[in-house]
């Protein structure tokens, strides 16, 4: 430790933390701010909605894939020089998404920004601790947590506001000016600290595993709800290929000497139990912010700017209780902390579930508002469990495994959303077809309808553009309740853990 260069004072501080803090709100800014913008853009190259999500799946797959790497990366070349090429190396990728001219090619240049931005965010937390004095270090981390909520917020409000006024590439576009000022600070001011590199060994082979069965896992995911499951042969061999890939990637890792994903840190409870728990209700909340704005946009007619209002009072509560949700971290048990955070989510999504077809503006803001307050809880509080008793040295290994799991599920749970969506949204609408079919009820509406001066045609179309909105209201709903019931199991889980020792967050952290 007394070999680190001094830390950094003055306005040199403040020009580099505000550098610093910009990577990290960039990265964390392009995994929701094109959430509200997939109708338009989808519109625009001339796909389906269900398509367009790809564009949210790739970024986020290939991020978590690329995170274990971040570790070897930063121990190879060392810490500036991995943070500072990763954040230039985003700054291209942004750009040629924003000039790409079909699906194909901006999924493939989501894939890149996803893979160059997995050091983005270990890398600006290591370096903002570094230039930070160690009584100011609360401050660092503080400044850090504060871009990881804002981005959020920030996201879907940006995307939206630019999606109804410029063209939806600038969503993507934007980075670049900041991307160029933010590698230029960062270098000029944190070349001369670099960290010691070393020749270190790298799992090429757990890697090649990991990339084969993640990928085949999750395309499988995106093209089933479009090609009939198991009914279509490409289905079934990425299927098979993703069970194999794991199998054979669990095997790897677990018996090779310098495995790219520690497994045995699933050994310790709290880690594998506090990550399970992390994993699965980070899926269900990231599931649940892209399912919202689509069917806003989609369904309700709400604009991308709209449907972006509708997410931010969420994270201005998130911003505003987190510095006490931080106080408290130190005092209570952290399973308490969890058990407000799950609970907080269960009640939104169920106030959800109550929707009907008079939902206005502001019926959509309170559960979110009740949201916000799980976002200042929950991610604390996993964490803190999940880092319980994993030793210091491990420390960058455990964090770099719940972020891969985490974002991984988050992406596999953002396909599945959107088929579940689909598929209830059909068994409503055959259930209300039957209902109405050619009885009393549709005889009424369609009378109803001619009095105004529909014809037979027009009043037809009229019924069933009005079932299929009930259809999919019907299957929003279902879902936000199975989402409630999934929290409050989570809920269960977390207490199967050990008490977290006091302070464990901090130490964490500050590894």
């Amino acid at each position: 430790m007394s070999a680190q260069p001094a830390p950094l004072t003055g306005a040199r501080l403040g020009l580099v933390a505000f550098a610093l803090a910009l990577g990290t709100f960039m990265m964390v800014l392009d995994t929701t701010i094109a959430n509200v913008s997939l109708p338009t853009i989808a519109g625009n190259l001339g796909v389906s909605s269900d398509n367009s999500t790809w564009i949210v799946t790739a970024f986020a797959v290939a991020n978590g894939i690329s995170v274990p790497l971040t570790g070897w990366l930063m121990r190879r070349f060392g810490v500036v020089r991995t943070f500072v090429f990763s954040l230039a190396l985003f700054t291209i990728a942004s750009f040629l998404c924003g000039v790409a001219w079909s699906l194909n090619s901006l999924i493939a240049f989501r894939v890149l920004q996803g893979l160059v931005s997995g050091p983005m965010m270990p890398g600006s937390q290591a370096l903002l601790i570094s230039v930070f004095p160690p009584e100011k270090r609360a401050t660092a981390l503080g400044i850090w947590s504060m871009t990881t909520l804002v981005a959020p917020i920030m996201g879907p409000i940006l995307g939206g506001y630019i999606s109804d006024n410029y063209h939806w590439s600038w969503i993507f576009l934007i980075n670049v000016p900041f991307g160029i000022f933010t590698v230029a600070i960062c270098w000029t001011n944190l070349k001369s600290r670099e960290t010691p590199t070393a020749k270190v060994p790298i799992d090429t082979v757990g890697l090649c595993l990991l990339v084969l069965w993640v990928g085949s896992l999750q395309v499988m995911l995106d093209l089933g709800k479009n090609a009939d499951w198991f009914n279509d042969p490409t289905i079934v061999v990425l299927t098979v290929v993703a069970a194999i890939g794991f199998v054979a990637w669990l095997i790897w890792e677990l018996t090779d000497a310098n495995p790219i994903v520690d497994l045995s840190l699933f050994a310790n409870r709290n880690f594998a139990i506090g990550n399970m728990a992390f994993c699965l209700g980070y899926a269900v909340f990231f599931a649940n912010i892209l399912l919202l704005p689509l069917w806003l946009q989609t369904q309700l007619g709400y604009t991308a700017t709209w449907a972006g209002l509708v997410a931010a009072p969420s994270g201005v509560v998130a911003v505003l209780l987190t510095p006490l949700s931080a106080r408290l971290s130190g005092k209570i048990d952290a399973r308490i902390l969890a058990s407000v955070a799950f609970i907080a989510f269960a009640i939104s999504y169920w106030m959800r579930s109550g929707y009907t077809t008079y939902a206005g503006f502001w019926d959509f803001v309170f559960p979110l508002m009740v949201q916000g307050i799980a976002m200042a809880t929950f991610f604390l509080s996993m964490l803190t469990i999940s880092l319980d008793r994993i030793p210091p040295e491990r420390i960058p290994s455990a964090t770099g495994l719940s972020n891969f799991t985490r974002i991984v599920a988050g992406a596999f749970a953002a396909s599945m959303i959107t088929t579940a969506w689909d598929r209830r949204e059909a068994l409503h609408q055959g259930r209300l077809s039957e209902a109405i079919g050619n009885g009393v009820p549709y005889r009424m509406a369609s009378e109803g309808l001619g009095k105004l001066g529909l014809d037979a045609t027009q009043a037809a179309a009229v019924v069933t553009r009005q079932m299929v909105g009930q259809a999919y209201l019907l299957a929003s709903t279902d879902l936000f309740r199975l989402s409630a019931y999934l929290s409050g199991a989570l809920l269960i889980i977390v207490w199967f853990c050990r008490r977290p020792s006091a302070n464990g967050a901090a130490h964490a952290a500050a590894d």
